[in-house]
Order: C-alpha cells, then structure tokens, then sequence
C-alpha cells in the first residue's frame, strides 16, 4: 500500500519512478553529473499503535520508527527541488527505501544497482529522533553500530516434566547459551571495543508439566569494527555448539545474510552539509552527539560513497514529547515536515551547485 501511494504521488508531480530491489521505488530531478542521493525509508514495525490519535494504525503494524516522516518529507523535497528543477547543477536521486526495520533493505537496493545508473557521488539521509525540535543531530565517523541478527534453535528431546533424565532438556542448554554468549562482551573482546551482544526472544515450551523439544532464542550483535563483528559470529557459533554438545543437545545458528556494517558519516561531506542545514535553519541547529550502539542500514551505502546520517529532533520529552522511537505510544511533531523538507532540498542543490564541474 505505502510502495502503491508513493509511487502514485511522485506520478502526479510528473516524475517517472521506477522499483528498485524488491519493494524500493527510485526517480532523478535534474540531469547530468554529479548526483546526490536523498533516502527516505518507508517500512513499519509489527507491533500494535497505542497513541489514541484519530488516525492511529489498526492493523497491528506502526510507524514506531518515523519512516512515514521520512517518506513524507522527501516527498515534499520533491516538490521543492521539482521547482528548482531548472537550476540544479546535476542530478538528485530519490531513493525510498523498504526493509529498513529488518536490516535488508538497503542491501537489496544496493545489489540493484541504485548507486548506479545514473552513479551516485555522495548521499544523505534523514531519521527523526526524540531530541529538541529542529535540531539537526549526527555523529562524525562512526556513527552507528553494526547489526547482525541472530536465530538459534536448540533441539533437545521432549517428555515428561517429572522425568528429566529421560529427556534432553533445550530449555536447560539454551539458558546455559543466554549465559555464555555473555562472555563474548566481557572476556574475548578489547574493552576498548564497542560491542553489544543481546538476546532479546527466548521461547520453548507451552505447558508446565511437558518438557519441549526445542527452544529458541533470538538476538542481534553490534559493533563498530568489522573485525570485532567477523569474531563475534564466530564465536556465537562456536559457544552454541559447544555448550549443546555438552547437554546432549544440538543446535543450528542462523543469521540473516552478512547483516551490516556500522555507519560512517564522511568528515568532508558533513562538515559541508552542516554549513547549509545551519544556514537554512539557523546557526546552533546542527549539534554533534555521541555515537549510538543502534544501527541504521543506510550504512551499507556509506561504505562505497560519502554519506551523511542526520538524527531530526521532533520533539523533547520537555516539549511534550515523552516517548522515543519503537515505543507503541510516540508521536512525532508534524511541524518538522516542511522543516525536512526543506533540509533534503536545499542540501542536494547547495550540493550540486559546489560540485559541479564548470
């Protein structure tokens, strides 16, 4: 439906979009070199909208994350850029991008080829935050982290509650595994490392009584090196198996694809866009913050162009905003639509006009 809605929207303002990878919708402003990327995503989160606003989600799916901002302030920078159209020093590729919350998005959009056809020079995108409205944050360099998404089924032999030693008990070896995985963090990796390991899904078993047969967990790793991220699948599968063969059980370790790497925000490029964001919406708007351990999977593009993360401060907790993303009750201020609008437009044109070769 929201792939169907943005591709009818970007019809009526005259443009051709065209599908990319499989969900992403992709179209260009202007011609020639260089082009600059603007990303939008535009997927939700499976959990039930608990805002009470007249417009609230009733399909058990949310915008929790504020990919519908993203996807409606770029389309309103298509407006805007459409009007300058004439002017633009190159070309400005929209890209709207799906499969974000799962990590795969812009991976599948990349091995399609939106960094080519027309070649992509430098690339920017926008995610709102909980943080003063109109404040426009980022992270020099490393600004997320890495993500990799782990499965791990233990099977085990089921039976009676009253008869362990007749049984293989999962959830007994998955517990010791929720324990071990711990000691990736805290023993194998350089403290000065960043690394978070975290199982989030631990499920086995419906009755009291009745030993299962299987139990899973599920989890994601972090990191901002891909050494320390190569070593620490590596070693959760090691640790799994181990540990199972030790309770009799065995396991298998999944995780989906290569996951991605950590975010790099180009120096260059950021310190280029902060001048005209500042310009735009005033001196101080842009501000500095630390580094987050969460990933953003418009990393995968960073590590192939100059690329610039923003975090778009729709509200404070002080300004009437008390909950942040992937909470089933935020609610973003709809002011700062026009605002980002604004940002993704003037930043692409500012961009072209420096970058052009005269």
């Amino acid at each position: 439906m929201t792939r169907a809605f943005v591709t009818e929207r970007l019809r009526e303002m005259g443009l051709q979009p065209k599908d990319v990878g499989r969900a992403g919708i992709t179209c260009t402003i202007g011609q020639g070199a260089p082009v600059f990327l603007l990303r939008g995503d535009m997927d939700a989160l499976p959990m039930r909208e608990e805002t009470g606003l007249p417009f609230a989600s009733e399909n058990g799916s949310m915008h929790a994350c504020g990919h519908d901002f993203h996807t409606t302030a770029l389309l309103g920078a298509a407006r805007l850029l459409l009007r300058h159209a004439g002017d633009l020093r190159g070309t400005v590729k929209l890209l709207f991008q799906p499969a974000e919350e799962t990590m795969d998005g812009a991976q599948d959009v990349f091995d399609a080829g939106i960094l080519e056809n027309p070649h992509v020079d430098a690339a920017m995108a926008l995610h709102v935050v909980q943080a003063p409205f109109g404040t426009v944050n980022y992270t020099p360099g490393y600004a997320c982290g890495s993500s990799d998404v782990f499965t791990v089924t233990v099977h085990g032999r089921g039976g009676h509650g009253a008869a362990p030693h007749r049984n293989i008990d999962p959830i007994h070896a998955a517990a010791h595994i929720l324990l071990a995985l711990q000691t990736i963090n805290s023993r194998e990796v350089d403290p000065n490392e960043m690394i978070v390991l975290t199982v989030c899904a631990l499920n086995a078993g419906s009755a009291a009584n009745v030993m299962p047969s299987q139990a899973v967990l599920k989890g994601t790793i972090r990191t901002m090196n891909m050494e320390v991220k190569a070593f620490a699948r590596q070693r959760l599968e090691e640790i799994c198996q181990d540990v199972c063969r030790t309770f009799r059980a065995e396991c298998e370790v999944s995780f989906i694809g290569a996951g991605i790497p950590p975010m790099v925000n180009d120096g260059a490029l950021t310190d280029e866009l902060n001048g005209y964001i500042n310009a735009l919406l005033g001196e101080g708007s842009v501000r500095r913050i630390e580094r987050m351990t969460g990933s953003e999977d418009f990393s995968v593009f960073s590590h192939h162009v100059p690329c610039a993360l923003y975090w778009f401060g729709t509200g404070s907790a002080e300004e009437g905003y008390p909950y942040g993303v992937h909470d089933p009750r935020v609610t973003f201020n709809e002011d700062a639509l026009p605002e980002m609008a604004a940002v993704y437009a003037q930043s692409a044109i500012c961009w072209l006009e420096k970058h052009h070769q005269r």
